[in-house]
């Protein structure tokens, strides 16, 4: 087996970077600044209002079921809404901020008022960021977090369930699915009996997903991540709209010509930047995300 600190590491974000534009892959996972020695991300509203509602159901996984809804959802999602709040989480206005605050407020209220698979069993992987090796012959890494495992005590399986913040639907040909199969067979002991997205802004039910097989799967992904590892190899990312770039990476050409504003680290010490949006990027980014 290789050494994982000189492996090529994918995961579904990073993948799908790059398959919508490779420069924005380099500039969003390779890049790193020349004077901090860190990588980039652009805060925006729609990531923040995932990651704050995605963050309030994901300290629910490792409670007990009866205890999961003893504080309320709202209060959870207030205290966690203050490290993206203003200019952290991309707002440019308290207008904008409360609403996309308000709507990240009502998914949690769907949430408690349909619990559903939030009031079952969770399995919950152990390590921070579940990975394994995809290929140790090409020395790539597959990691990702999963939003939720719902553990059927009869079957003693499994059911992936992704909590969906934005408002465009999943594409049936996209990787997630196989890379979150992938994933949850390699990194737990109990056998994966189905998938399904739970779209938090319009319904009160989970949409039923057919999971691909671990064979479809792991060639789908291995596909990708060699084309990855080639394209680090060669130095190779170019976006596939020329030199004037694409909504994926434009944002990040701007930062590097020092127009964005720095406004601190995040979790993972990346520097992260703030821009002021056009009001069709963010309708685009929103579409994207």
């Amino acid at each position: 087996m290789g050494d994982k600190y000189s492996a090529v590491w994918v995961s579904h974000s990073s993948i799908s970077d790059y398959l919508h534009c490779p420069r924005a892959y380099f500039l969003k996972n390779v890049y790193k600044d020349p004077k901090t020695n860190h990588k980039i991300q652009i805060v925006a509203p729609a990531l923040s209002l995932g990651q704050a509602v995605h963050e309030v159901l994901e300290s629910l996984s490792v409670l007990p079921v009866a205890e999961r809804f003893e504080e309320s959802l709202i209060a959870k999602y207030d205290r966690v809404w203050k490290k993206v709040s203003g200019k952290k989480g991309g707002f440019s206005s308290e207008d904008q901020e409360k609403k996309y605050r308000d709507r990240g407020a009502e998914m949690l209220r769907r949430v408690m008022n349909n619990s559903g698979v939030v009031g079952k069993k969770a399995v919950k992987i152990k390590e921070e960021l579940p990975y394994y090796y995809l290929s140790e012959e090409d020395d790539i890494i597959l990691c990702g977090k999963i939003d939720w495992l719902e553990y059927d005590e009869e079957k003693n399986g499994v059911k992936i369930v992704d909590f969906k913040t934005g408002k465009r639907r999943e594409e049936e040909n996209s990787l997630q699915l196989p890379i979150y199969h992938l994933l949850v067979h390699n990194c737990q002991k109990h056998e994966v009996l189905g998938a399904a997205y739970w779209y938090l802004e319009t319904d009160d039910e989970l949409t039923e997903q057919k999971i691909p097989s671990l064979e479809k799967a792991q060639k789908q992904v291995l596909e990708v991540a060699r084309q990855i590892k080639l394209a680090r190899k060669l130095k190779k990312f170019v976006c596939p709209q020329g030199e004037k770039g694409c909504i994926h990476c434009r944002q990040f050409e701007r930062v590097l010509k020092g127009e964005g504003e720095f406004i601190g680290e995040d979790e993972m010490r990346r520097d992260l930047y703030y821009l002021p949006w056009q009001k069709e990027e963010l309708v685009e980014r929103e579409e994207i995300l």
